[in-house]
């Protein structure tokens, strides 16, 4: 039996990454060389971020452009990766008891594809996204993760993506705190 392949978490940065050339992009590169090529990817992206934990099911996710204000070039990327019913199916399994719905109104968002046609330009893996649930707390993310990691020794790359800070449209760009209840070690930071 082969070792599982690793998992992996890229903090794709700057959209404008997805078409450049730079450290970050040379790094994504690095660790896709590093590891086997997986048979499938699994993608948790900080974008996919709603109150539910869904997965995506269909045959060819589209590419989501969700940011706005950066140059045309940015929005005619495309990143044509497969899907794959089969796997969507395995993670919904692999969830229970929780439930978890099969989303075809999805696609590849930003975090995931900016990073991936660096890693694996030809766009020749299936892509699932898995949603962050934004009502559960971090345990019940820890403990899905720990439902999915057999996917390991099955070939599919579970991939967390996003980066430090992603609720922009929440942020307080004053400097009162937009969280109605942060933690205590928040605020100074």
């Amino acid at each position: 039996m082969s070792s599982p392949i690793p998992s992996v978490f890229l903090g794709h940065g700057n959209p404008m990454n997805a078409v450049q050339q730079n450290e970050f992009t040379d790094g994504w590169c690095r660790i896709a060389e590093s590891i086997p090529k997986p048979r499938a990817i699994l993608a948790i992206s900080a974008h996919w971020f709603i109150p539910a934990t869904s997965v995506t099911i269909g045959f060819a996710p589209r590419t989501i452009h969700d940011f706005g204000e950066f140059p045309a070039e940015l929005f005619r990327v495309q990143y044509p990766a497969p899907g794959d019913e089969g796997l969507a199916q395995r993670v919904q399994s692999l969830l229970k008891p929780y439930e978890v719905g099969l989303a075809d109104d999805w696609g590849l968002d930003h975090g995931t594809w900016s990073v991936l046609r660096h890693a694996y330009p030809n766009a020749d893996i299936p892509v699932v996204q898995l949603s962050i649930n934004e009502v559960e707390p971090p345990p019940f993310h820890f403990h899905l993760g720990q439902q999915l990691a057999s996917l390991r020794n099955e070939g599919i790359l579970l991939m967390g993506t996003g980066n430090l800070v992603h609720n922009l449209h929440a942020y307080a760009w004053v400097k009162t705190c937009a969280v109605p209840n942060p933690y205590d070690w928040a605020r100074p930071f």
